[in-house]
């Protein structure tokens, strides 16, 4: 079923399109959960979650992309439930790619807050478009996805230091890039 019929379930109130939805995405939201937070269980209490956040938000919401909307929903849960769990007191195994670009993206979200993100979210798609391809692939699978540094060289047959070098030598661009055009970081 393609997304628009996704959707138009959601409009309907058909709870046919959570099953849709799982049917479709619902492995892509357990790995984008899962390379957070490293837990089935969490994994799994996140997948349900953005389910019925999206269940929820549709209507009044009408998604042009509907699995970036399922991904921003899950990412948002899993990073949530990733704070919790790491909170003082808690063990913490797991590494963050989040925190590798944390001097770029903030929690905030007043309106104000929102247009600068969105402001800034077009510069680090402008500057990702400078990238070659496999640059870009693999900033979006370490950034988006949360894809260890050990998948992504599996992936391209190069080695995990030399996914890092990438990665940190793409980061100094882009922090180049974004203080050029006047973001204070």
């Amino acid at each position: 079923m393609d997304d628009t019929s996704i959707i138009e379930l959601y409009w309907n109130r058909d709870e046919q399109a959570i099953n849709e939805t799982d049917k479709k995405y619902g492995k892509l939201c357990y790995r984008l959960a899962f390379n957070i937070l490293k837990r089935r269980e969490d994994s799994e209490e996140c997948v349900n979650d953005t389910f019925m956040k999206a269940w929820n938000s549709i209507p009044p919401d009408r998604p042009t992309h509907f699995s970036a909307y399922l991904c921003q929903i899950v990412k948002r849960i899993a990073l949530s439930k990733f704070r919790y769990n790491t909170a003082d007191k808690r063990q913490c195994n797991s590494y963050m790619s989040y925190d590798e670009l944390s001097e770029f993206v903030s929690d905030a979200e007043s309106p104000e807050d929102v247009n600068i993100m969105t402001e800034l979210s077009n510069s680090i798609s402008n500057y990702l478009a400078s990238e070659s391809k496999q640059n870009r692939v693999i900033f979006i699978r370490r950034y988006w996805y949360f894809d260890s540094a050990e998948d992504i060289a599996s992936a391209f047959h190069i080695s995990p230091n030399t996914v890092w070098s990438i990665l940190s030598r793409m980061r100094k661009r882009l922090k180049k890039q974004l203080q050029k055009e006047g973001y204070d970081l």
